[in-house]
């Protein structure tokens, strides 16, 4: 094959296995359609692009010799950063020191401390991510009547789940709302109700949540059955965005309110992201990844859509010029446009919160249009209202 030919490889570690397996598979397979439109439309600067992929299963100790593999053995022309915090953080001091372009996906927060400038996070929580992922659930919280008062901060005891908890603090300060009760627990633990039963003794009128996918189920199914009713609970959980999650937790969500990236309501359609995930849902039927993909494969796709832009407008793969040329420039992707700012994060927030609303039985199609995850801030995006307190979303289920 001619040197001209040979095809442009992009390296990267993704967690195809292990607690994040659904979210890594559903960006698997929009990174895969990516890659096959465009090679449909010529490829990079004329050449075929190709993955170089490997499954970090989750263990962010297995990210920076994943990495060093794809630098220095597999050699290959760019590198992007998985999905996560968790994995993005450990691949940050040899990404640095290589001083690669390095287009994360949806790390919170992974460039605070080393302000690395070749960074780039596709994550839409703006310049103070912290704040922005877990401010709609506050501020939501402060217009409501009875105002509540006091809150309880539960998150799993992992690395994702600091900085948002460090972000709710800053919150609850904000507006007024009192921490009575904080609490990690193990990412191994099965059994809530002790963690729960510990809240409710506290009569907290808020319930903040930041847990992973499997212990997101485990809680959920756990305050729905406890006596303790918060006036709002939720905040930031990682897995109610997941189809598979909402299909198996069903009415246990009513009421829940979290943080979402895009939902299926009107002013959420940009150009191209319709057409994406039809391409998506049909070719996820039957293959085990998340049916509808309204949570990873817009800001999947759109990670490789920055990427392709700044290569073809720098005509190749030198990384200080492709790092310059993204700081400066508006992207245009199904996430619609989206610009960097400080420590590479988007310059503007677009963080949701949505309520789940009216889910009756387990059936996967009710939330394909945005009926049953309504989106209650900001109010610009908004696609209903916010039923409080979660009591009341109870007793309005159908």
């Amino acid at each position: 094959m001619a040197a001209e030919q040979a095809p442009v490889r992009i390296g990267y570690c993704l967690s195809l296995t292990g607690p994040l397996a659904d979210n890594g598979r559903s960006a698997r397979l929009a990174h895969e359609i990516w890659r096959e439109d465009i090679n449909a439309r010529g490829g990079l600067l004329g050449r075929p692009v190709e993955f170089v992929r490997y499954d970090d299963r989750g263990d962010a100790s297995l990210v920076p010799g994943m990495y060093e593999r794809l630098i220095d053995e597999d050699r290959v022309d760019l590198v992007i950063g998985g999905y996560g915090t968790n994995t993005l953080l450990p691949a940050m001091p040899l990404v640095r020191e290589r001083q690669r372009f390095f287009v994360g996906l949806m790390g919170l927060g992974v460039n605070n401390a080393l302000v690395y400038p070749k960074y780039f996070a596709m994550i839409p929580t703006g310049p103070d991510p912290n704040a922005a992922l877990t401010e709609g659930f506050f501020e939501l919280a402060a217009q409501q009547n009875p105002r509540p008062t006091t809150v309880a901060l539960v998150s799993a005891d992992a690395e994702f789940s600091r900085n948002p908890v460090l972000g709710a603090k800053d919150n609850a300060e904000k507006y007024g709302i009192k921490v009575v009760h904080e609490v990690t627990y193990p990412l191994s633990t099965e059994d809530f109700k002790p963690v729960i039963d510990a809240v409710a003794e506290t009569g907290s009128d808020l319930l903040f949540l930041c847990s992973y996918l499997d212990d997101s189920i485990g809680l959920v199914r756990t305050v729905r059955s406890h006596r303790y009713r918060p006036k709002m609970v939720g905040g930031a959980m990682i897995g109610p965005q997941n189809t598979a999650v909402r299909t198996a937790l069903g009415p246990s969500l009513n009421g829940f309110v979290n943080y979402e990236y895009w939902a299926p309501v009107p002013k959420m359609m940009f150009p191209g992201v319709q057409e994406l995930l039809n391409t998506y849902q049909e070719r996820a039927a039957g293959t085990g990844v998340d049916l509808l993909g309204h949570y990873m494969v817009p800001l999947a796709y759109a990670q490789l859509q920055v990427v392709a832009q700044a290569v073809e407008a720098t005509g190749g793969f030198d990384d200080e010029s492709l790092a310059a040329y993204a700081r400066e420039t508006t992207f245009r992707t199904v996430m619609g446009d989206v610009r960097f700012g400080v420590k590479g994060e988007w310059s503007q927030p677009r963080v949701l919160q949505v309520q789940f609303q009216g889910i009756s039985g387990h059936e996967v199609g009710q939330f394909r249009n945005g009926s049953r995850q309504i989106v209650v801030s900001p109010p610009e995006s908004s696609s209903g209202e916010l039923i409080f307190p979660y009591a009341e979303a109870l007793t309005a289920e159908q």
